[in-house]
């Protein structure tokens, strides 16, 4: 089955102080190191809900949220549109988690299915990105609202979810602090973006 990559990346980045997606981490920016990651995955295509004036890779779709400030739940109903029809699930990444394991979306593009049509990474019993949406399940994503993504909704309907264990869920660049950190865990990891 083809699935695409959605990259969450419309985000304003308050706290960070300037477009986190243009942060530059080992080279590249934040978002170039995230498609690079859904790349290497083997996803197809890769799109990105980015904001208007954020440039893509070249190979990336763009998918222009002109109203970023509506929070997360838009880009992700944006973003799952955007997948082809011929396209038959979507894994839903996040553009500033540019310490994302290959293995670990491999682990969820593997996981024996079933009957559910949601894959989702879990950590600690806490289910997180990258979470893999088979078509049948694009509608949940119309329950989110404002910055709210998946988590809680899943969270309500476990009996379309199979999770993943994952050990932990890559963390998240909010801060220039946390854009520091990456640096020590680039460090600890061998496959990352």
């Amino acid at each position: 089955m083809q699935v695409a990559a959605v990259i969450l990346a419309a985000g304003s980045s308050t706290r960070f102080g300037s477009p986190k997606q243009l942060a530059m981490i080992a080279g590249r920016t934040m978002l170039e190191a995230v498609c690079e990651i859904a790349r290497r995955a083997s996803l197809d295509p890769v799109i990105a809900v980015v904001p208007p004036g954020l440039a893509v890779p070249s190979d990336v779709v763009p998918e222009l949220n002109d109203a970023p400030q509506e929070g997360l739940s838009r880009s992700l109903r944006m973003g799952l549109a955007a997948v082809p029809a011929e396209v038959g699930g979507a894994l839903v990444l996040l553009g500033d988690q540019p310490t994302l394991l290959v293995a670990t979306i491999r682990a969820i593009l593997d996981a024996p299915r079933g009957e559910r049509t949601v894959i989702a990474a879990s950590a600690e019993g806490r289910i997180g990105p990258p979470v893999l949406l088979l078509r049948a399940a694009f509608a949940v994503a119309h329950g989110a609202t404002g910055d709210e993504g998946l988590r809680s909704i899943l969270a309500r309907r476990p009996e379309l979810v199979t999770t993943v264990e994952v050990g932990e869920h890559a963390p998240d660049v909010d801060t220039a602090d946390d854009l520091a950190a990456l640096a020590d865990i680039r460090g600890r990891r061998s496959d990352v973006g």
